[in-house]
């Protein structure tokens, strides 16, 4: 049998096809054979602390306390392929009891517990180091972050995908901190030229003071643009329902921790009387405490941080226990560089019940050490897309760190 050149061609274009489409799977086979083979190898060799310090335009007021400068904790944790996690530990005493000198104490015995270990092994190395959680949350925030780090650069994916989201960009509030009504209604003003479509004002004082300081805010920015209001614990719950209903008018969307955060019963009873929807902050730290606080009927969100709940692993699962109860959250923040508010705006990304944003923590700062991660542009954050958190701290500004 002859064949034609044309013919002959085809059947020999067809055969490669074939040859071709039959070696693609043990080529992806492969691929993945060569990825399982080295994180299967990866182990932590080192970790690297340091203080990471970084002063702020003016002292930050809430009514329970005031901080002038975010006095963090920054760690790098290297690995023997070359790949090196950051994480990043901001202490906010009057709200998690830690301080920067307890971090770094907190930091230095978990990395005598990690070196050696598999930094992709992150349930069991968070199970070994969650008894931290209870006296420095944000020291195992900034381990668990950089673990996560470290799987989303291996896995190729950036860390809100990694996680199943598919946001790649939200909206967030900024804070105006306590001061005069005048004050705090001029910086509501600044802030909404600026592009921001929500302020959250902070209160928990006296009440006819803090009504006045929201009347004076909404007059400055009108009715288009959103108003929440953060008590911190500052009110009792008489004080509290009386505020309130004061400010009902003036279209609050929800308020903050309005009493101290071990009163679940006085929560219970604000949210009863209140016409406005009441968010549980300094009362919700851990999963377990979401379970508590939904069992009481205590509130109708939460307000999830890292920095409380000890980093992304546990974030989440605040997330996921809301969410079989129908709930939505707010992710927050503290006074976090652009490091751990990229980590904090993946989780955001990556849970379709978080739908409120407060991770404004660096806009008071005098200097943005941090290389990638989350951009911020009139009030809208977009999400890095590479691998891992997707940022790194300038190599100048680290030489300048004290190291632990």
């Amino acid at each position: 049998m002859s064949l034609s050149r044309q013919k002959f061609l085809k059947t020999l274009g067809l055969g490669a096809l074939g040859a071709g489409l039959a070696r693609e799977p043990l080529l992806a086979a492969d691929q993945v054979a060569a990825a399982k083979e080295a994180a299967r190898r990866l182990k932590v060799t080192d970790v690297e602390i340091f203080l990471f310090d970084i002063p702020l335009v003016q002292p930050f007021r809430i009514a329970i306390g005031e901080m002038s400068s975010a006095t963090d904790l920054l760690i790098r944790i290297q690995t023997d392929r070359g790949i090196t996690g950051l994480g990043e530990a901001c202490p906010f005493p009057p709200i998690t009891g830690e301080t920067q000198e307890t971090n770094a104490a907190a930091a230095k015995a978990i990395r005598g517990q990690i070196v050696g270990r598999d930094p992709l092994a992150i349930e069991s190395l968070l199970a070994e180091i969650g008894p931290f959680v209870h006296s420095n949350p944000s020291a195992v925030a900034a381990f668990d972050s950089a673990f996560y780090d470290i799987l989303g650069q291996v896995a190729g994916l950036p860390l809100f995908r990694l996680l199943g989201g598919d946001k790649t960009a939200f909206e967030t509030d900024i804070t105006a901190g306590l001061d005069t009504p005048e004050v705090m209604a001029r910086r509501a003003k600044e802030f909404v030229v600026r592009g921001y479509r929500t302020i959250k004002a902070k209160v928990g004082q006296d009440p006819d003071l803090d009504a006045a300081r929201i009347r004076a805010i909404r007059e400055a920015v009108g009715d288009g643009v959103g108003l929440r209001i953060d008590a911190n614990q500052g009110w009792t719950v008489p004080q509290a329902i009386a505020a309130l209903r004061m400010m009902a008018e003036f279209k609050v969307e929800f308020v903050e921790q309005p009493v101290v955060a071990s009163d679940i019963a006085g929560l219970r009873a604000v949210r009863q009387a209140s016409p406005i929807p009441v968010m549980a902050d300094e009362a919700c730290f851990l999963p377990a405490d979401a379970l508590k606080l939904i069992r009481a009927e205590a509130c109708d969100y939460f307000n999830i941080k890292l920095m409380k709940a000890g980093g992304i692993a546990n974030a989440v699962k605040v997330a996921r226990v809301a969410e079989a109860a129908n709930m939505r959250c707010m992710v927050g923040c503290m006074l976090e560089s652009n490091v751990a508010l990229t980590a904090a705006a993946h989780v955001v990304a990556a849970c379709r019940n978080i739908v409120y944003a407060d991770l404004d923590g660096n806009s008071e700062h005098t200097a943005n050490p941090v290389l990638g991660g989350v951009t911020v542009k009139g009030g809208t954050m977009t999400l890095p897309e590479a691998p891992g958190l997707g940022c790194d701290v300038d190599p100048a500004f680290l030489k300048k760190l004290r190291k632990i």
